[in-house]
């Protein structure tokens, strides 16, 4: 599986990740907050499907 996603994008999406998981524990306390699973799995193998889709990609090319 080819990386996709490039480290500073990688930080901000497991903070948000973190963040959104958290919820679940303290705050409002929804389910919801397990969404934050999504940013932080992509964060964790460096891959987004949804990049894929859009060819987008914020790594460094590396020649």
């Amino acid at each position: 599986m080819p990386v996709n996603v490039g480290t500073i994008d990688r930080a901000l999406r497991a903070i948000v990740g973190l963040v959104l998981i958290a919820l679940v524990f303290v705050g409002p306390q929804t389910a919801w907050g397990w969404i934050g699973l999504v940013p932080l799995l992509t964060a964790v193998v460096g891959f987004c499907p949804a990049y894929t889709l859009f060819g987008v990609k914020s790594c460094s090319i590396k020649e």
